[in-house]
């Protein structure tokens, strides 16, 4: 071992081949915090008789098999050796996974936490090949029966909803929250964490269109307008992209401000722990989806939204006149979530307005502000037997 740790000390790992300087700086950096050095040339190091098991982290490669007796980094891949006991080093990562995991949810995360130089490895029922979200295929590093220990346990989304309903995977949630020292979800892996009982008490939110669900809990605060939300032990995050914010958010928690700077930098990642942009807070909350029609486009921010639509059904302009109004007036298909909750407080109130081929309407959210909402009608240029619909919604004073 004390030979190859000379023959390896001056080359790059496959992490900071990848990544620059910056995991590298910052693992090293939080190492030194805890005694843990990534080099194995200095005679202190080398020469410490210890009983200790070390083994390289998952790299798929065949050094994954072999065991050393000191520290150091493998000869083979060039990664900082860890115990096999998961006593020590650079903070772990256990990534849950099942059938339908959506592939951003662990692949966001696990980029910034592996560019901060953390040691991440997956975990689900069996070690046997697992089919994510558009068709990708995995195979986990262990099973709950022999998962190593960990700091931190992220929970993704995606197909959970047959998770729900398994025993062990919800038992394997809850013991291993005992366990790790930050837990975090990303889309709708917040309803995993509902289910083992750990939203009770907690502000949340989850996934644009299913936020509100997390209502159904016990004692959880619901918040739709955020990125993630830091309760203490538990951050659960937006959908999608909003994990790689979590994790950042994260990894300032545990290191510092200026590591989540550079782990953002060296991801090219424009992260801002002040930014207010979420799905959920978009204004088109407010718009009546589920309309036949294909989309033409739907753009606009938290005050304003526009969108159009190509409709052929109802084939009358009367009849999709009256149609979003009956859409709006009940809120039918508002914001297309799966259990509709009014975000509206008062209202809506109709004008038909000039023209038999426009429909105003005004309301005010559960926020107490105003809005004023125009729809219109006009045949399309191209095929006189459909129409071009606009809806357009603004806040009042915005």
């Amino acid at each position: 071992m004390n030979e190859h740790c000379k023959q390896t000390n001056d080359l790059l790992t496959r992490r900071s081949f990848i990544k620059g300087s910056a995991g590298a700086i910052v693992a090293a950096s939080y190492m030194s915090t805890i005694g843990f050095s990534t080099s194995c040339v200095e005679a202190h190091t080398c020469d410490v008789t210890t009983a200790k098991v070390y083994v390289c982290p998952p790299c798929g490669l065949p050094c994954d098999k072999l065991t050393f007796d000191q520290p150091g980094n493998c000869p083979q891949c060039g990664m900082t050796l860890v115990p096999l006991d998961g006593e020590g080093g650079p903070p772990k990562v256990a990534i849950l996974l099942y059938n339908g995991v959506e592939i951003i949810d662990i692949a966001g995360p696990w980029e910034a936490f592996g560019t901060a130089g953390f040691l991440v490895h997956t975990v689900a029922e069996k070690t046997e090949p697992l089919t994510l979200v558009f068709g990708q295929k995995v195979i986990p590093d262990y099973s709950f029966e022999n998962s190593p220990k960990a700091e931190v346990l992220l929970v993704p989304g995606g197909g959970y909803g047959t998770q729900m309903k398994n025993d062990a995977l919800i038992g394997w949630i809850k013991s291993k929250s005992n366990e790790v020292s930050h837990v975090m979800s990303v889309c709708t892996g917040a309803f995993l964490l509902g289910k083992a009982g750990l939203l009770s008490g907690q502000t949340a939110t989850c996934t644009a269109g299913m936020v509100e669900d997390l209502a159904l809990f016990p004692n959880t605060k619901v918040v739709y307008d955020a990125r993630y939300v830091d309760s203490g032990k538990i951050i659960t995050t937006a959908g999608l992209s909003s994990g790689i914010d979590g994790a950042i958010h994260l990894i300032s928690k545990m290191l510092g401000k200026g590591a989540a700077q550079r782990v953002a930098l060296g991801m090219e990642y424009r992260w801002d722990p002040d930014a207010k942009w979420a799905r959920g807070a978009m204004a088109d909350k407010y718009l009546p989806y589920g309309l036949k029609g294909k989309l033409i486009s739907t753009e606009g921010d938290i005050d304003r939204w526009e969108r159009k639509l190509l409709m052929s059904e109802p084939n009358s302009t009367a009849g999709i006149i009256d149609l979003l109004r009956q859409r709006i007036a009940t809120n039918s298909g508002m914001g297309g979530m799966s259990n509709p909750i009014s975000h509206i407080k008062t209202g809506p109130t109709f004008d038909r307005g000039g023209k038999d081929s426009e429909l105003r309407w005004k309301f005010t959210d559960d926020q107490g502000r105003k809005w004023n909402g125009l729809g219109t009608v006009e045949p399309a240029p191209d095929d006189k037997e459909k129409f071009i619909v606009t809806l357009k919604l603004a806040r009042s004073g915005a």
